[in-house]
């Protein structure tokens, strides 16, 4: 069995516990261990506040309303994507460039802490239009009894 859905959500500080809302609840409904479900709503989170500030398509000085949030539950991993249609990260640039040290940086934690929280994580641009993508995955653990945990 496996559950996912996708949000579009305005690109306002308020969609972003709404997001991190509907995927706790989501993990705690499927019996996911409650240390995994943090880790992935604190991730979702930065994702979701980095589409908010940074989304917009400034490069046409008009400003996008809405970004995308979609989250997947099936067999052991969860993998969640944010998309929005701003700027998108630099073309050309590796991504150890494009993400500075989190120790030392003012913006760009939370893509730090994403890459820290998550098992996998892909951070770039949208192929073929505007924005940026960043998605990253976690393997599962299951509350005894879940209804979703891998026999």
């Amino acid at each position: 069995m496996s559950i996912w859905w996708s949000l579009q959500l305005r690109r306002e500080a308020a969609s972003v516990p709404l997001a991190r809302r509907l995927l706790m609840g989501t993990m705690e409904t499927a019996g996911v261990d409650p240390d995994i479900s943090y880790d992935l709503s604190v991730a979702l989170s930065e994702a979701c506040a980095n589409a908010v500030e940074h989304g917009g398509d400034t490069a046409r000085g008009g400003m996008s309303e809405a970004y995308r949030v979609t989250a997947y539950l099936d067999g052991e991993t969860c993998r969640i994507e944010v998309a929005d249609s701003g700027p998108g990260f630099p073309v050309g640039r590796s991504r150890s460039v494009t993400l500075p040290s989190c120790t030392e940086a003012e913006h760009g934690r939370g893509l730090c802490l994403i890459e820290e929280l998550a098992d996998h994580v892909h951070i770039g641009n949208a192929p073929g239009r505007d924005g940026a993508v960043v998605s990253f995955d976690k393997i599962l653990k299951w509350k005894k009894g879940s209804p979703l945990a891998v026999v």
